[in-house]
């Protein structure tokens, strides 16, 4: 048994690798700051501690106390569109929040450091995106992510810490955050349905992108520490299947057993087509079978109907309104 420390657990991703790592017989702390995550997805196995990972000296004194083997750093605020008008807020949490983990982690000689980064480190037109690539992020969110990849090396270079970089896209599932509005597509679909809403589409609906059931990333992101050949790589990891936006909004009604009402709205600064490349990540780690997008919104949808409905609120720290879209400023 190995005990790991994971941010983010009562966030989307973070509950379930949570899960997984419990359910493979691990010691699990979490932490998180609930401040995009529930208590309730919380594996009651694990040990809770709600804090932030920006307060280094309360993230020193976790390490100090227990004698953690990994660390899965799983917690951002991933609304990539939303980051370029939430620069600071963005860099705060995203990347300053990274490194207080990555300094404690040296300190504290972790085994291995896992980081969920972001297919937003490549930008636009590089389809399908390969780990080969340079990156050329577009946003804040994608910036801040590279930055923290490119630390996790230089941490390899100069004190030895061996981490895996994951590079997930478009996930969905159980647990997802519904009521938040600036992020997490499918988990807005279905809560705009849920209350008898349109479901809104940026710009014509025609961005195309690959979307990943829960399972097929948090299993793989668990089990990656027992994998010796992942150990100082880069993956990129989500589904195969390409959609477009306004073929997922008609899936997501049909899984809701809705009709698919859309509304379209002028487009946002975003990357047109984003897809990547999972050779890499299905050699290292034998995967053969995904779940489908319709066995895996059905899924979903089960969970939404149990959950219900929740409000969307406003983000309260927008620092720069110049180009904010009006439908997130409440402004229609």
């Amino acid at each position: 048994m190995s005990k790991m420390l994971i941010t983010g657990g009562a966030g989307f991703i973070g509950a379930h690798v949570t899960k997984d790592l419990i359910d493979d017989g691990h010691e699990v702390v979490v932490v998180d700051d609930l401040s995009g995550g529930f208590v309730d997805n919380v594996d009651k196995r694990a040990e809770f501690i709600k804090a932030d990972v920006c307060d280094h000296k309360k993230m020193a004194e976790i390490f100090d106390k227990y004698n953690f083997e990994y660390v899965f750093h799983l917690a951002a605020y991933a609304a990539e569109g939303l980051s370029h008008f939430i620069k600071r807020f963005n860099y705060t949490n995203n990347l300053i929040g990274s490194v207080n983990l990555i300094n404690e982690s040296v300190k504290h000689e972790i085994k291995c450091f896992v980081f969920t980064s972001s297919i937003a480190v490549y930008g636009a037109n590089q389809t399908p995106m390969r780990e080969d690539m340079i990156p050329q992020p577009e946003d804040p969110y994608g910036i801040a992510k590279y930055a923290v990849e490119m630390e996790l090396e230089a941490s390899r270079r100069m004190f030895g810490l061996q981490y895996i970089i994951f590079r997930p896209h478009n996930v969905y599932g159980e647990y997802q955050n519904i009521g938040d509005r600036y992020r997490n597509v499918v988990g807005i679909f279905m809560n705009q349905l849920m209350q008898g809403q349109p479901m809104t589409i940026f710009g014509d609906g025609m961005q195309t992108r690959a979307f990943t059931y829960i399972s097929d990333v948090s299993k793989i992101i668990a089990k990656s520490i027992d994998v010796p050949e992942a150990y100082n790589q880069i993956f990129n990891i989500g589904g195969d299947t390409i959609y477009t936006v306004k073929e997922l909004a008609e899936e997501v009604a049909k899984a809701m057993g809705c009709k698919p009402k859309i509304r379209y709205v002028e487009p946002r600064n975003e990357v047109k087509h984003a897809f990547s490349d999972h050779t890499k990540v299905r050699r290292i780690f034998e995967i053969n079978n995904q779940i489908s997008l319709e066995e895996g919104l059905k899924r979903m949808a089960e969970w939404a109907k149990k959950v219900g409905p929740r409000k969307s609120k406003s983000f309260k720290e927008v620092e720069i309104e110049k180009n904010l879209p009006v439908i997130w400023v409440g402004k229609e």
